[in-house]
């Protein structure tokens, strides 16, 4: 029966191409030669059931919050529950960027997300000669436990959730954060959110690593021991693929290689010692939305069926959260254009509803002014109301995985599944995850295909809003942007030195030598940074007992 109705579809299919839409474009030509994705992948002119085979409906769909979560983890989604919108935010000192978690709150707001600058990422102090010039440029300066106490002042920790976007000394913000919200009052088991610590696609594209991959994994495994047992609500590592498409990659390695990390990941909580189902619930994701709603949307849904199978069949897990993938999305900052920046807000509309459809748990929205600068409070705003408007407006949440059923998107499902699959088995076949990444392997496929995408653009195939067509000539840029006070460096140094002079400094050392045997044995080496954050250590101290240990690393050369 089925196949009698395919040969039906399959001849009239034949008929329409032959005496429809053949003629058709011998009068009215298609506009351009090749369509394809954002990520080149050819786009067929018409989807039909034929691109389906055998589709099994329960196998590949089923039901909202229930195996394989292509639909969701939630039964009801956003009917029961909107996704946090979570605004990335930092800047200058912790005082200002304080300021700017107040506003968002109370224009609606549910979560907050924490943007470090450059020395805090590299766990430099902001006192040090590499953070001369940077302190507090592309987020917030946190040096000591004292920032973070001012940078969430007067801000309920048990009320809201943070997620601090921090890898290299992820563990160190995490403890300081904890120890910040026990001074509120609140104890570890009451806070919640999601320290990124994905020192993976570091090394695979975003590149702010300081330790080689087996120092970071080990450093990784103690974390997630420690706050599985500690800080039971918080997700320890939030494996990113949104920096991995950042660099240039397509939509089908992000999936691929976000995946690949997870899976690492869940490896090194097993080799700590943990069951799988005590540590899985609280692994988290992060996406990108990129142009090709499409293209995003079938993204999402092939990583919810790929993580739960892989979660259920590789390693074991049973318990139904384990099997859940829980992810946040950002909209694409790599597709922001300096040019004409208002035509920004339009592209943050349509990748964020891309989340929206895919079914997100958590969204950011970039402002329009982020080719330029750091975003002003206006066009925060505006980035958030764009989620608000998404959200009560625009219908897109009134119903589960809508655009499920669509021929076009099932298929693009099933095909980026696939081809995850294949790049699965290649990254096995050079001996995993980290022995990739050693051989430059993920780091030559992101490359390659940023290089495609950049000669598409230059060469006319791909149009790009306001860079390569519907140019306005003589343009001036003239919204306003935000501009960092270079006061705020004196201030942030004069601060963290007042503090070491202020600080009882044999206990500081006391517990960085604790810090240095832990790391030196095979103890778990959270509890010793928690110490030494109590005693105010500043994070460049604590990291540097692990560059004298350890030293930094050299990324393989690729030619």
């Amino acid at each position: 029966m089925v196949d009698d109705v395919s040969k039906k579809i399959a001849a009239a299919k034949e008929d329409w191409e032959r005496n429809t839409i053949a003629p058709h474009q011998t009068r009215h030509p298609d506009r351009r030669k090749n369509f394809v994705t954002t990520s080149s992948k050819p786009v067929k002119v018409l989807y039909t059931p034929l691109d389906l085979p055998n589709f099994d409906y329960l196998k590949k769909l089923g039901f909202p919050s229930e195996y394989p979560y292509t639909r969701g983890v939630q039964p009801s989604m956003y009917r029961g529950q909107l996704w946090t919108m979570r605004q990335f935010a930092g800047m200058g000192s912790a005082e200002e960027t304080n300021e700017r978690f107040k506003f968002l709150l109370a224009n609606g707001q549910t979560g907050l997300s924490v943007a470090f600058h450059l020395p805090t990422l590299y766990a430099r102090d902001s006192d040090h000669p590499f953070s001369h010039g940077e302190v507090g440029k592309l987020g917030v300066a946190v040096d000591t436990l004292k920032d973070m106490e001012i940078l969430f002042d007067g801000i309920p920790l048990d009320k809201v959730t943070t997620s601090m976007t921090i890898n290299a000394p992820a563990s160190i913000l995490l403890a300081m954060y904890m120890v910040a919200a026990e001074k509120q009052g609140v104890s570890a088991d009451r806070i919640g959110g999601t320290i990124q610590n994905d020192l993976l696609k570091e090394y695979i594209a975003q590149k702010s690593w300081i330790l080689a991959p087996a120092p970071s994994l080990r450093i990784i495994g103690n974390i997630m021991e420690y706050a599985t047992k500690n800080i039971p609500r918080w997700n320890t590592i939030s494996i990113s693929g949104y920096h991995i498409r950042e660099a240039g990659s397509t939509a089908v390695q992000e999936l691929a290689f976000t995946l690949l990390d997870g899976m690492e990941y869940v490896k090194v909580g097993i080799k700590q010692g943990l069951d799988v189902d005590d540590f899985a619930p609280r692994l988290s994701f992060f996406f990108n939305a990129h142009n090709d709603i499409f293209e995003e949307v079938a993204k999402y849904r092939a990583a919810r069926r790929i993580w739960a199978r892989e979660m259920k069949e590789t390693f074991g897990a049973k318990k139904e959260r384990s099997l859940w993938m829980r992810f946040h999305t950002q909209t694409a900052g790599c597709s922001l254009t300096a040019q004409q920046p208002m035509v920004n807000i339009v592209r943050t509309a349509y990748q964020a509803l891309a989340a929206v459809l895919g079914g997100t748990q958590s969204l950011h929205t970039n402002s329009m002014d982020e080719a330029l600068a750091l975003p002003t409070e206006e066009a925060v705003m505006v980035a958030l109301r764009t989620q608000q408007v998404l959200a009560h407006e625009s219908g897109a949440a009134n119903t589960i995985d809508p655009l499920a059923g669509s021929y076009y998107v099932e298929a693009l499902t099933n095909e980026m599944e696939d081809e995850a699959y294949k790049y699965f088995e290649k990254v096995e076949s050079l001996g995993g995850v980290v022995a990739a990444i050693e051989k430059g392997f993920f780091q030559k496929e992101i490359a390659e295909a940023s290089y495609r995408y950049q000669k598409e653009i230059e060469s006319g195939e791909r149009t790009i809003v306001g860079v390569n067509d519907y140019i306005l000539e003589g343009e001036e840029v003239t919204i306003p942007v935000l501009k960092i006070d270079p006061e705020v460096e004196r201030r942030q140094i004069e601060r963290t030195q007042k503090i070491r002079r202020d600080r009882d400094n044999k206990k500081v050392e006391a517990a960085l030598d604790g810090l240095r045997k832990a790391s030196e044995s095979d103890e778990n080496v959270m509890p010793h940074i928690v110490k030494a954050v109590r005693e105010y250590a500043t994070i460049g101290e604590i990291f540097e007992v692990w560059r004298e240990l350890w030293g930094e690393w050299d990324e393989p050369k690729i030619f």
